[in-house]
């Protein structure tokens, strides 16, 4: 981090320390019978500040969703140990000693859970957030979609050595046709993607209007749906030996897995959701062709989310049913090659020493903790020795911000302070 980045943190790290310790509260936004037009939040605006602090919590009021329905069952409950871990310190990457709870506010956090051992030792909502309310968890969804996939391998459903064109044809040609499955799964494709988000005709921008997130301008309105998009994408390179994070993968590979198992990824989640006794419907947002968005567009409430982790944490096993297969769960906590990661600057300055398998960021140290992380500040943090399992739901004005490093600087500082 730059000499300018370490000032910047430390500076808002102290308006944080200087604000009323209530700290961040909830937006004057749609109130009213219309709010008027400077409150409003609508599809155009959902994901900028302001707006966003209201959107990323009722995405489902703006936009076409899939269910993924929790079914009649019990409520499956989390018991309750609370513990203060507010005040627990650690070294921000401004040099800093900086508390959880200081954290919490200048990232804008929305909601924040720790598990340690299946017991609730922490649970906080800021900005008007409640319990029962579902939160888009961005790049969060990958991971659910790289289980999901890694579950069809266990099954013999999918084979992570054929290339993506065996099961759906009508990728060849473009970027993904020759890639293999684990190719996909790992983000090792070489692909022509252009991340320059105010540029309306780049591959990112163009991701954006076929998955719904945003309206497309008139003169860019090229692909009516991802299944559109996607073979559009172009090669670059080879494949494998390398990490390139690329949204339109991710739909790639679902997309392989719809094909390979003759079922949609809301529909796949939907059958573990329902057997872990979630409180509410989680929701995928759907497409203009109402296919689920599988790289970012999972929405669910942050004790289900906690759920969830805490099936991975358990192997995969929920109140004596093996939900997941083990082995599935074992080829991601396995990790990949940290030198492999480590040289791609952007993600290794916020994850040293990691690696990525199968969606999910792990840590190739004595921690064995597996993470799926989403812009804006959103995470899904397991810490297997520990047994720790943390959620953050956020809505940081900015996409990636200096503050992402800290956020797992502070997940690893709760992990550590729990496993004792």
């Amino acid at each position: 981090m730059s000499q300018t980045a370490d000032q910047s943190l430390a500076r808002l790290y102290a308006e944080v320390r200087r604000a009323a310790p209530a700290g961040c509260t909830d937006q004057s936004l749609m109130c009213g019978f219309p709010a008027p037009s400077e409150e409003r939040v609508t599809w155009h605006n959902w994901m900028r500040p302001p707006f966003n602090r209201w959107g990323f919590r009722n995405l489902p009021r703006l936009r076409p969703m899939i269910d993924v329905e929790r079914g009649a069952g019990p409520v499956s409950v989390l018991p309750e140990a609370p513990q203060d871990l507010e005040g627990l310190a650690f070294d921000s990457t401004c040099g800093e000693r900086v508390s959880v709870v200081e954290h919490l506010l200048a990232s804008r956090t929305d909601a924040f859970l720790v598990l340690h051992r299946g017991a609730v030792v922490a649970e906080r909502y800021f900005n008007g957030q409640r319990p029962e309310d579902r939160h888009i968890m961005f790049s969060v969804t990958k991971s659910l979609v790289g289980l999901l996939g890694e579950q069809l391998v266990s099954q013999g459903l999918l084979d992570t050595r054929a290339p993506a064109s065996r099961y759906v044809p009508e990728l060849v040609g473009s970027a993904f046709g020759d890639a293999t499955v684990r190719q996909l799964f790992d983000m090792a494709v070489g692909i022509h993607f252009s991340e320059v988000y105010d540029d309306p005709n780049s591959e990112s921008s163009q991701y954006g209007y076929a998955c719904g997130f945003q309206p497309a301008p008139a003169d860019y309105a090229q692909y009516a749906s991802l299944y559109q998009y996607l073979p559009s994408l172009r090669k670059k390179g080879e494949h494998g030996g390398f990490f390139h994070y690329v949204t339109a993968t991710t739909e790639a590979l679902a997309w392989v897995m719809e094909r390979a198992s003759g079922r949609a990824c809301a529909s796949l989640l939907e059958d573990v959701w329902q057997a872990l006794g979630c409180e509410r419907d989680g929701c995928f947002m759907a497409d203009p062709w109402g296919r689920g968005v599988a790289g970012a567009g999972f929405n669910a409430t942050l004790r289900d989310m906690g759920r969830f982790g805490q099936l991975v944490l358990d192997g995969g096993r929920h109140q004596g049913r093996q939900l997941i297969a083990a082995d599935a769960i074992e080829r991601i906590a396995a990790g990949a090659d940290p030198a492999i990661y480590a040289a791609n600057a952007d993600f290794s300055e916020w994850t040293p020493g990691a690696s990525y398998r199968s969606q999910w960021y792990l840590f190739n140290d004595h921690s064995q903790a597996l993470m799926a992380g989403g812009i804006h500040g959103q995470y899904l943090f397991i810490d297997r020795p520990s047994g720790v399992v943390i959620v953050k739901q956020s809505s940081l004005p900015e996409a990636v911000t200096d503050l992402d490093a800290d956020s797992v600087r502070m997940m690893r500082a709760i992990a550590a302070q729990l496993r004792g």
